[in-house]
């Protein structure tokens, strides 16, 4: 069995019990749960640490793409080892809990999964502050206060440039898509193609690398479905394009 849930933002343990996942009980390690980015790997600290754990005793394996909401520092980092992973490679974040790597293939339940985490921050309209900055004290303060709501990221703390993905990471995925034809069965992101994103959010005026990139994937590969988060709604887009977010949503 697969299931494909959307942003968890270190909420494990909220989205994925078996209150409200009661399909969990009856699954195995050779079952997969998969999170499509936010998955929420942030501080090393006892707490995520018992989270990760707990998340490691559940009945499944938890599968997980990066978003823009991750801590690049430690996921690019030697932390977690690569383990090859379903005939691509992954991270091993915990013996039933991996990162999908971008660019990779995964052979899950005899069907071909194409992976690439990754987008853009939408919470920084004012701005990526560095570290310090005097306006982080005053805004944290008044954040919420009234009418002004301040958002905005601070870099190496709760921004990373790695949320959008290196020319070796795209050109790593056109290998892989090269060697499948451009065909598989599934194609997993957090983001989307520019296409597709002036139907999900027509009002936000956005385009930048990583969108480019799923744009030729959209416009060159076979698929029979497309699943990504990002934008917090749940919703079939199109016949082959889904938004997934709290829904735990049946795959195979």
């Amino acid at each position: 069995m697969i299931y494909l849930t959307g942003d968890t933002h270190t909420e494990w343990m909220k989205r994925l019990a078996f209150g409200s996942f009661p399909e969990g009980r009856t699954m195995t390690k050779d079952d997969y749960v998969i999170i499509l980015g936010d998955f929420g790997i942030w501080e090393d600290t006892p707490d995520e640490r018992y989270r990760l754990d707990w998340l490691d005793k559940r009945p499944f394996t938890t599968l997980f793409l990066d978003g823009n909401h991750e801590n690049f520092d430690r996921l690019y980092s030697d932390e977690f080892p690569i383990v090859p992973f379903a005939g691509g490679t992954a991270q091993l974040i915990r013996p039933s809990v991996l990162h999908l790597m971008r660019g990779e293939a995964y052979m899950l339940e005899d069907k071909v999964f194409y992976v690439f985490g990754g987008a853009s921050s939408h919470d920084i309209t004012d701005g990526i502050l560095q570290k310090g900055d005097p306006r982080i004290k005053i805004w944290n303060r008044e954040y919420g206060m009234g009418e002004r709501v301040y958002r905005f990221r601070i870099e190496l703390e709760t921004w990373w440039k790695q949320e959008l993905p290196s020319e070796a990471e795209i050109a790593h995925g056109r290998e892989i898509l090269d060697k499948l034809g451009w065909k598989a069965d599934y194609i997993l992101t957090h983001c989307i193609p520019n296409e597709i994103k002036t139907l999900v959010d027509p009002e936000r005026d956005e385009s930048n690398v990583l969108m480019d990139f799923l744009q030729e994937v959209y416009e060159k590969a076979e698929f029979s479905h497309w699943f990504f988060g990002h934008y917090h709604m749940d919703e079939d887009v199109t016949g082959k394009m889904h938004v997934v977010y709290k829904q735990i949503r049946r795959l195979c």
